[in-house]
C-alpha cells in the first residue's frame, strides 16, 4: 500500500487514470437492434519502434453491438495509455481491435489508425472482424 502511496504522489490525478486504464462495457439498451456507433479518437500517439519518435494518428472505431457497449471514458483512457509505448503501426490497430472485442463482443467491429504523416509517407491501417449487418 506504501509504495501505491509513493506512486501516487509521483503521478498526476490523469496519469494515474491512464496507467490504470481498463476498457469497460456495459449492457447494450437495445439488444437484438441492428445499429452501428462510431467513435473518432483524434490524439492518439504512440512512439516509433525503431526510432523513438512519436507517432500521432486518429483512431476511428465503428462497431455493431451484440450484447455490450463499451463506455467512452474508459476508451478515452484506454487509447492513451499508448503514448509512451514503443509500437508499430500495424501492432497497435491489430492490438486496440483485439482489446476492444475482448471487452465487447460485438457482432462487427472495424478500426482505421490514421497516421499522420512522417518522412513525407502517410499510412492508415484498417482491421475489422465480424460480419457488418445493414442498419
Amino acid at each position: 500500500m506504501d509504495n501505491q502511496k509513493s506512486n501516487l504522489k509521483d503521478l498526476s490525478y490523469g496519469e494515474h487514470f491512464i496507467e490504470n486504464a481498463e476498457l469497460v462495457s456495459f449492457p447494450n439498451p437495445k439488444p437484438g437492434r441492428v445499429y452501428e456507433i462510431s467513435i473518432e479518437l483524434p490524439e492518439f500517439t504512440c512512439k516509433c519502434p525503431f526510432s523513438g519518435y512519436p507517432d500521432f494518428a486518429t483512431i476511428r472505431v465503428k462497431y455493431q453491438p451484440d450484447k455490450k457497449v463499451l463506455e467512452l471514458k474508459s476508451i478515452k483512457l484506454y487509447i492513451n495509455s499508448f503514448r509512451d509505448r514503443k509500437i508499430s503501426h500495424e501492432a497497435v490497430a491489430n492490438k486496440i481491435l483485439d482489446e476492444l472485442i475482448s471487452a465487447s463482443e460485438p457482432t462487427w467491429i472495424s478500426l482505421e489508425a490514421d497516421f499522420n504523416p512522417r518522412g513525407n509517407v502517410h499510412t492508415i491501417v484498417k482491421v475489422s472482424d465480424g460480419v457488418r449487418k445493414d442498419c
